[in-house]
């Protein structure tokens, strides 16, 4: 999925994306139920670029307590498959520090490391939180002090901005509603 085909006319600064995103109305949780395709929406963070990097291909939420929060494609492209968050993020200090490694592609390192990158349950759950003086859908990691929340920009897309404890600014990211491929 490219960003243009959900957001033409995408933001490219923090201000521009959050004026996007307070536009949006709030997402209940139950919305939020489903496998989800997702890009980044570059603001100039310091995070821009790694998901791509990566190889990241989206989120799955199967119910509250049961959510994928990074999905990657399997070697063969046929299916998904859930990676350890807390593996992933464990070096966002460096990633950081090395901005090099944002213009780097390593998807091939994560699908080579998958049966150590591969987490063995759910990470995070989905609960409504407060952000930005709205009650919206939010996605809580498990093991980091990270939390997605979500607005709502059409009926199969969502704005997500992902706020970091200790990062001042939030970072940017769209979901739309994909069920074309099985996660195992």
């Amino acid at each position: 999925m490219l960003l243009s085909d959900v957001l033409p006319e995408a933001p490219t600064s923090t201000d521009g994306a959050l004026a996007v995103f307070d536009a949006a109305p709030a997402v209940d949780p139950e919305f939020m139920i489903g496998t989800w395709h997702g890009a980044e929406l570059p603001t100039g963070h310091p995070l821009d670029g790694l998901l791509a990097a990566s190889g990241w291909w989206g989120k799955q939420f199967g119910d509250a307590e049961t959510v994928h929060p990074l999905l990657f494609r399997t070697a063969d492209g046929t299916a998904l498959w859930p990676l350890n968050p807390a593996l992933a993020f464990g070096g966002l200090g460096l990633a950081r520090k090395l901005p090099a490694l944002k213009r780097r592609n390593f998807t091939n390192t994560i699908i080579t490391a998958r049966p150590v990158l591969h987490a063995r349950g759910p990470k995070a759950r989905l609960r409504t939180t407060r952000y930005r003086d709205v009650d919206t859908a939010t996605m809580i990691y498990d093991q980091l002090p990270i939390n997605d929340v979500f607005r709502r920009l059409d009926e199969q897309t969502v704005i997500g901005a992902m706020d970091l404890r200790g990062v001042a600014r939030p970072y940017f990211f769209v979901l739309r509603r994909d069920e074309s491929l099985p996660v195992r």
